[in-house]
């Protein structure tokens, strides 16, 4: 009689299995996304204007100059905030933690907001610097506030300085805005979350920081699983604990500085996608990190044509959408560690 193979074994596999397949789903994701929007484009009209472009065709023109560089932002900021989110909750061992919820995304968009309306800092490369300035000071002030109330940086003090410092930013978004309302018009949209008429050369800019901050984090994702272990236990296992820290701390601020210069302050994308694909890996960080890179590219790719489709002909800001889905599953979460 022939003995099964053992249950690690099996579950490896499925994860080995189980990315390609994912990716799959993210190619239709991405067709998908691309059809969709104003003007219906069929599938073969796509493949089509991917693969043989015709410049005399008003289809593919829509496809490669509109709705390509949209759905390719959309894989790299939800891939990006997704793997951020999981960086962030492996490091501070707090389920609820997420760029948008401990004050980087404010931080980003509240120093992209002063550079670009008050100091006229519109050079598409300083756009990701001044974000990954916000997002690092934010992130600092969030840790010497939750040091500083008793009991010192536990993930609930975490959370609570992050909602007062993400609330203290907006404020000062908001006096900002009546201050110069003209010089901020064209901003609006894009601090609500959306992915609509992005630059491509600003994707040129951001797209490299993104991708070279998400190679480093796959390297860094078997160490992130004896941190998450606790801290004397990766010393333990001779992981370097301070130095680890240090490359994910710029990780996770290049990651959410690039997708807030690209998409503006999308909440909640890097909390739902680490807790979704740990139904599947588990927690070991080698497999929640690519897989978040490749659920979170998917997941974003549709709630972006959903964000089209919901009220058409209208369309809504797709941080709207992510809001609407992240905000039930945050409460949930906050329940479920009560209890």
């Amino acid at each position: 009689m022939t003995s099964s193979p053992p249950q690690s074994s099996v579950a490896q596999t499925g994860r080995w299995l189980g990315l390609p397949l994912a990716m799959g789903l993210v190619g239709a994701a991405l067709c998908l996304n691309i059809a969709i929007g104003a003007k219906l484009v069929p599938l073969d009209v796509i493949l089509t204007a991917l693969t043989a472009r015709d410049p005399a065709n008003f289809s593919h023109t829509i496809i490669w100059d509109l709705r390509l560089p949209r759905a390719l932002i959309a894989i790299l900021v939800g891939a990006s905030l997704s793997v951020a989110g999981a960086l962030m909750q492996g490091v501070t061992r707090n389920p609820l933690a997420e760029p948008s919820i401990l004050g980087l995304m404010a931080g980003a968009s509240f120093a992209v907001v002063i550079g670009l309306g008050l100091l006229g800092l519109a050079d598409n490369a300083s756009i990701p610097l001044m974000a990954a300035g916000g997002a690092l000071g934010a992130a600092g002030l969030v840790y010497l506030i939750s040091r500083w109330v008793p009991g010192g940086a536990t993930p609930l003090t975490l959370t609570l300085s992050g909602a007062v410092v993400t609330a203290f930013l907006g404020a000062l978004t908001s006096v900002a805005f009546l201050l110069r309302e003209n010089a901020f018009d064209s901003y609006r949209v894009w601090l609500s979350g959306s992915l609509a008429g992005r630059d491509m050369s600003l994707l040129l800019t951001a797209g490299p920081l993104l991708v070279i901050a998400l190679v480093l984090s796959i390297g860094l994702a078997r160490q992130i699983t004896a941190l998450a272990m606790g801290e004397a236990v990766a010393q333990a296992l001779g992981v370097r604990t301070f130095w680890l820290k240090a490359q994910l701390l710029v990780c996770v601020v290049a990651l959410t500085a690039g997708s807030v210069a690209l998409a503006g302050p999308l909440g909640f994308v890097g909390l739902v996608i680490p807790h979704a694909v740990r139904l599947f890996t588990g927690a070991d960080y080698r497999w929640i990190v690519p897989y978040a890179a490749v659920v979170g590219a998917g997941y974003l790719l549709l709630v972006d044509a959903t964000a089209r489709v919901l009220f058409r002909p209208a369309e809504i800001s797709t941080g709207i959408v992510t809001a609407l889905i992240g905000a039930p599953i945050f409460i949930y979460l906050i329940w479920r560690r009560v209890r």
